[in-house]
């Protein structure tokens, strides 16, 4: 299984390039066709060489890991034949410096909010053991060091 992602950047004329100020906008594209706005994250470059309207790397990152584990759990549900109606995260990464000294992803933080519906509603637990299969599922989490927190609620 391969998948594909193309980035483009261009220099902007007016840019000297070795002073370090250039701006980072440049495009993702992806094998579906879809063109993504995207740039360093401000709180990396300052702006305007970042553009804060754009997604960063980082914020990709985080987005890719939370997208990963919800169509694991929603499929485990499914599997169970529990109907979710909503599925909402709001997770959070935390950027520290790694053993090495280097700045590292070193945490991915999911605040996943699942609402069912029907008659048949899995309990604490099994909530619990869904997340659990759903992460240990995930390819992303599997592929990364990066120290991933499941802190997830049930919306009644």
């Amino acid at each position: 299984m391969k998948h594909y992602a193309k980035i483009q950047w261009q220099k902007q004329s007016a840019e000297s390039f070795t002073d370090g100020k250039y701006h980072r906008g440049h495009q993702w594209q992806f094998d579906g066709g879809i063109h993504l706005k995207a740039s360093s994250s401000p709180e990396v470059i300052p702006v305007p060489m970042s553009d804060a309207s754009a997604v960063d790397p980082e914020e990709a990152f985080v987005a890719a890991l939370c997208s990963c584990h919800m169509l694991f759990f929603l499929s485990i549900a499914a599997g169970k034949k529990y109907i979710v109606e909503e599925y909402t995260d709001a997770a959070e990464g935390i950027m520290n410096k790694d053993a090495s000294g280097r700045m590292a992803m070193d945490q991915v933080v999911l605040n996943p909010v699942v609402k069912f519906s029907g008659n048949h509603f899995p309990d604490k637990q099994q909530l619990a053991a869904m997340h659990e299969q759903a992460h240990s599922r995930c390819f992303l989490a599997n592929s990364v060091k990066t120290k991933i927190i499941i802190q997830h609620t049930q919306d009644e």
